[in-house]
C-alpha cells in the first residue's frame, strides 16, 4: 500500500451520518508480513484475478477496502466503540419511529444477543474473545470450547456477562451447536428460543433423540430473557470444502436454512454473519470463501459479514493480540445492539391486555368444546356398533 494522504469515507452504524474525513495513513513496515494484516500479502498487481475487470475482481477489491477500513479504525476508534459498550444501557440507541414515545416502548432491562451456528463453528471461542477484548480478562477462557482434541459440546444455553460488570446493559448467549443432519429439529428449537425466550443453563434438545440425555444443570431461578438479536456463526473451512474442494454441501445448506429462518430475522433485517477459522486458509482462499458464502446467502460482502479469527482451546489467539480481529468483533456486537434498540415493540395498553385475555379464553373454550365433541362422537360410534 502506498504511503501518503488518502480520503476515506467512514460510515456510522447508528444511521445518523456518513462522514468523509481526510486522514494520513502510514502503514508500519511489519504490517505486510504480520498475520494480523493477512490481506496485505495479496498483490493487486500480480494476481490476475484482481487485474481483470470482472465482477469477481470488483468483489475482491470491495473486501480489501473493507479490511483496510477495519484496520485503520482499529488503531484510532477501537477505544471509542469499547467505551460505548461499557456504558451502554438498553434503549440508548433507540430512535423515534412510528410516532411512539420512548416511555411507551417495551425496552427490556437487558439486551440479549444469541449466537447460533453449527457444532464447532466457533461460538464459544467468540465468547472467550469478547471477554478478552471488552471484559479485559486477558487470556482466561470463560467458555469451554469444542475442538479437534476435545469431545466437549455445549448442551445448554449459557448466559455471559462479557463486560464482567454489574452495570452491564447486554449479555451474550452461547447455544448448542446445530447438527446439519437434523436441521428440521434444530430450527424448531431455535424458533422456540426466539419465541419463548432463553434462560441460563436451559437444556438444548434437538428432537426426541435428546430427551433421554441426563444433564446436571437446572435453569430454575434464572431469569428468562427475550432474545433481541441473533448472530449466525459459520466456519469458513466448511465453505472452502463445499465450493472449492467438491466436499459435503450439507453444512453450507444448513447455514443457509439457519440464516434465512424467519424466527431469527428482526424487523425483516438479516442477522449478522460472523465467519470463523479463516486463518486456516490462504489469504486468497479466505477472500473467495467470504465472497462465495455472502453471495450464496444473498447478503453484502462487506457490511453483511465479519471475518473473525477464533481463539484456541486454551483461550488465546494463535499468534498474539490481533487488533483488527478484536475491533471487528466489537463493531459486530455494537451493530447488534443498534439493531436491537430499533426493534423494541410498543408497550401493551390496557385494551391490548383485555383483548389478549379474551382471546385466550376463547381459545380455551374452543379446545374444551372440541374435546367434548370428540368424546360424544366416540360414544355415538360405540352405541351404533352395539
Amino acid at each position: 500500500m502506498a504511503h501518503g494522504s488518502k480520503r476515506r469515507n467512514h460510515r456510522s452504524w447508528d444511521g445518523f451520518a456518513e462522514i468523509s474525513v481526510h486522514v494520513i495513513f502510514e502503514p508500519h513496515e511489519h504490517e505486510d508480513s504480520s498475520p494480523f494484516y493477512w490481506w496485505k500479502s495479496i498483490s493487486t498487481e500480480e494476481d490476475e484475478s484482481i487485474k481483470s475487470p470482472s465482477s469477481s475482481s470488483l468483489a475482491i477489491m470491495k473486501v480489501l477496502r473493507e479490511m483496510e477500513r477495519l484496520c485503520m479504525i482499529s488503531e484510532h476508534g477501537a477505544d471509542d466503540v469499547k467505551h460505548k459498550l461499557m456504558i451502554y444501557k438498553p434503549g440508548d440507541f433507540w430512535i423515534p419511529i412510528g410516532g411512539v414515545k420512548k416511555e411507551d416502548v417495551d425496552i427490556p432491562p437487558m439486551i440479549t444477543v444469541l449466537l447460533v451456528g453449527l457444532c464447532g463453528s466457533g461460538k464459544s471461542s467468540l465468547i472467550n474473545l469478547l471477554y478478552s477484548v471488552v471484559g479485559r480478562s486477558g487470556l482466561i477462557p470463560f467458555s469451554q470450547t469444542s475442538g479437534e482434541s476435545s469431545n466437549y459440546s455445549t448442551m445448554i444455553l449459557e448466559e455471559h456477562n462479557v463486560l464482567r460488570s454489574t452495570r452491564n446493559g447486554f449479555c451474550i448467549y452461547d447455544s448448542r451447536g446445530l447438527d446439519y443432519n437434523r436441521m428440521d429439529d434444530c430450527l424448531k428449537e431455535v424458533t422456540r428460543w426466539m419465541k419463548d425466550g432463553v434462560r441460563h443453563n436451559q437444556p438444548c434438545f434437538f428432537g426426541k433423540e435428546d430427551f433421554g440425555v441426563s444433564l446436571n444443570y437446572t435453569s430454575d431461578g434464572f431469569v428468562r430473557r427475550r432474545v433481541n438479536y441473533a448472530v449466525v456463526v459459520a466456519d469458513l473451512t466448511d465453505v472452502y470444502k463445499a465450493f472449492f474442494c467438491g466436499g459435503d454441501f450439507k453444512p453450507v445448506d444448513a447455514v443457509k436454512s439457519l440464516f434465512h429462518c424467519p424466527s431469527i430475522r428482526t424487523s425483516n433485517v438479516d442477522p449478522i454473519l460472523i465467519l470463523t477459522h479463516g486463518d486456516m486458509l490462504q489469504p486468497m482462499e479466505r477472500l473467495n470463501c467470504r465472497i462465495k458464502i455472502c453471495s450464496y446467502l444473498g447478503i453484502p460482502i462487506t457490511t453483511g459479514a465479519y471475518d473473525i479469527v477464533c481463539l484456541s482451546e486454551q483461550g488465546i489467539l494463535a499468534e498474539e493480540f490481533d487488533p483488527v480481529t478484536s475491533f471487528a468483533l466489537t463493531e459486530a456486537i455494537y451493530r447488534a445492539l443498534l439493531q436491537s434498540d430499533r426493534t423494541h415493540p410498543p408497550k401493551k395498553t390496557f385494551k391490548d391486555w383485555i383483548v389478549d385475555f379474551l382471546s385466550r379464553i376463547m381459545r380455551s373454550l374452543a379446545a374444551f368444546f372440541a374435546m367434548i365433541s370428540r368424546i360424544f362422537e366416540r360414544w355415538g360410534d360405540k352405541y351404533k356398533l352395539a
